[in-house]
């Protein structure tokens, strides 16, 4: 690839982080998305459609291009990657959090990390989302560099451990505390009768005030901060589910013993 060419790039996967890797892809101005290939070529050609560009189901097929974006699951990141035709001097990447860089085989690869949670359909901003990096040697991760300077604003170098750590601390911002408002919309959908929406506005300022928050301890609320046990006790009790009394008393009693740090 010269300097002055625009660097071409064919994304892989037919998923939902696929399908906003490929649109981001497709509204930078400086990268060219070439091709999307997918086995399931319903979804290949709806993500195509939404990102302009060709498709095709098979990995021999895929167009030649100066970066291949893996974005599969975490167990199919191997199978893909050997069966994945693309010219010697290409670069092709990965985008899992949890996958060591050496699944992608020998060659030039490396892998480039969107730290977000991406949902089929729901448009994500992606030059906000920060972009983790790293590459088999200086050169091939200066390039994955540019690569993901042309989709984002917020690019970090990670390697394969400090990326593990980094992905589990999204499991617990996100997938974690999503299930917690799953809790909360069964108990007052359940025992109450009202919808979801009512807990909107709570959810929003809770995290509005913790992403502005040096630390998001010092936005803690609630009866635990407090240390009062009596309302812990009976929202324990009014609990019908053995599980969820564990983790509504785990969480509390981390609440407690966290916020006398402070």
């Amino acid at each position: 690839m010269s300097k002055n060419q625009t660097p071409s790039v064919v994304v892989v996967g037919s998923g939902n982080v696929a399908e906003a890797v490929a649109l981001g892809v497709a509204e930078s101005w400086s990268l060219e998305l070439l091709q999307v290939v997918a086995r399931n070529e319903e979804r290949a050609a709806e993500i195509a459609a939404l990102a302009n560009t060709e498709y095709t189901t098979s990995f021999e097929e895929a167009a030649e291009a100066d970066f291949y974006i893996i974005a599969v699951s975490d167990r199919a990141v191997e199978e893909v990657a050997a069966q994945l035709s693309r010219p010697s001097d290409s670069i092709v990447v990965h985008t899992a959090g949890s996958v060591e860089m050496d699944a992608l085989g020998e060659g030039q690869r490396g892998v480039l990390y969107p730290f977000q949670t991406f949902t089929k359909g729901r448009r994500v901003e992606f030059s906000d989302v920060p972009l983790f990096i790293e590459g088999c040697n200086l050169d091939v991760e200066q390039r994955i560099e540019e690569l993901a300077h042309a989709l984002s604003g917020k690019v970090y170098h990670a390697s394969s451990s400090r990326r593990r750590e980094i992905h589990l601390s999204g499991v617990l911002a996100c997938n974690f505390v999503n299930s917690l408002y799953s809790m909360a919309a069964d108990r007052i959908e359940q025992h109450e009768g009202l919808p979801f929406d009512v807990l909107g506005p709570l959810i929003l300022e809770t995290a509005q005030k913790a992403a502005e928050a040096t630390h998001p301890r010092q936005v803690q609320a609630g009866p635990a901060v407090r240390g009062d046990k009596a309302v812990a006790e009976r929202h324990q009790a009014m609990l019908d589910d053995q599980q969820q009394r564990e983790i509504y008393k785990l969480l509390n009693d981390y609440i407690w013993q966290t916020s006398r740090k402070i």
